[in-house]
């Protein structure tokens, strides 16, 4: 007799599983589970409230706490790797695997918290997030653009890929041919799918490190390797990665331009988020998708947080030039 898995578990097939975090909305935030000849790691956690689901997964595959080697999240936003702590407490065996800019971050989350309060408030981020666990330092490594793990003998490349955070790195599964993207590769919503067409996705500038020149050039680099699909965090294996890069880049163009022509209007904030609504609007439209205030009250958040970033990529100071 098979016991069935819990609803928010999903086989992906060559050990893989997207565990739906329960943030926010359902379908809307993945951490993933790999599995290997009895080894495991996960990639990307969720939020503290998703630890009890990461553990049920283990639980739900017959697979011991200290199977797990790596947990590796792909930057230290707290929706991805807001959770990490406090799972490893549970997980005797597990290195924690973070990209160099965000490995203190893990270990002391009192500037990551302090970072995301200043931009939910207090309220959500009790609501959302929970007090945020700092990991055992000795337990914490660093990653190098290039470097390899093993699970079980199943390689795992990590490289930089700035754009979305400078802390950002993605992971390369050779066997499906995929990446695990994190934020980088953009965002894709299955409430969008339609039959027989590539998914629609978007580009996100969350605050507070967009570089959209930075996100270009790690987009093409991921295209590099001519995958077969992608591992978005939000949300889903994805595939048509050719088209999806296309309107990726374009979007990225786009949403350069907008911040460009609203650099200095008045009420700023609005301004970007109405443009970025219109673009919205016109690339589901585009791709045969309803672009109406319903479909896109689903971009509610994503609207403030790109119009957020959008404003803080603007307000940077230019770098200087070296004489």
């Amino acid at each position: 007799m098979t016991t069935a898995l819990p609803d928010y578990l999903e086989p992906l097939g060559d050990g893989l599983y997207a565990i739906d975090t329960g943030f926010q909305r359902p379908r809307f935030d993945a951490a993933y589970l790999m599995t290997e000849a009895g080894r495991a790691c996960f990639i990307d956690t969720g939020t503290n409230h998703a630890v009890p689901r990461l553990l049920g997964a283990l639980e739900a595959l017959g697979l011991p706490r200290d199977a797990v080697d790596y947990v590796i999240p792909t930057h230290v936003h707290l929706d991805h790797a807001g959770g990490a702590g406090l799972l490893m407490q549970s997980l005797p065996a597990a290195r924690l695997v973070v990209h160099p800019r965000g490995a203190r971050h893990l270990v002391d989350p009192r500037m990551l918290y302090a970072g995301a309060l200043a931009v939910y408030g207090q309220a959500e981020m009790e609501r959302s997030y929970g007090r945020l666990v700092g990991a055992d330092a000795a337990r914490v490594d660093a990653s190098e653009d290039g470097m390899v793990l093993s699970l079980a003998g199943r390689p795992l490349r990590l490289i930089d890929t700035p754009g979305h955070a400078r802390h950002h790195h993605c992971v390369w599964d050779e066997r499906t041919r995929g990446w695990f993207t994190g934020d980088t590769f953009g965002l894709s919503y299955r409430e969008f799918d339609l039959p027989g067409r590539a998914p629609w996705i978007l580009p996100t500038s969350t605050p507070v490190q967009f570089e959209p020149e930075a996100m270009r050039q790690s987009i093409e680099r991921m295209m590099a390797e001519q995958p077969q699909c992608m591992y978005l965090t939000h949300y889903g294996r994805v595939g048509d990665t050719p088209a999806l890069a296309a309107e990726l880049l374009l979007q990225l163009d786009a949403m350069v331009a907008i911040g460009e022509a609203h650099r200095t209007a008045p009420d700023r904030h609005e301004a970007l988020k109405a443009a970025l609504r219109r673009l919205y609007a016109e690339r589901l439209q585009a791709g045969g998708r309803r672009g109406d205030e319903a479909a896109l009250s689903l971009l509610d958040l994503d609207v403030e947080l790109n119009a957020q970033g959008l404003a803080v990529w603007l307000d940077r100071p230019a770098p200087r030039s070296t004489p």
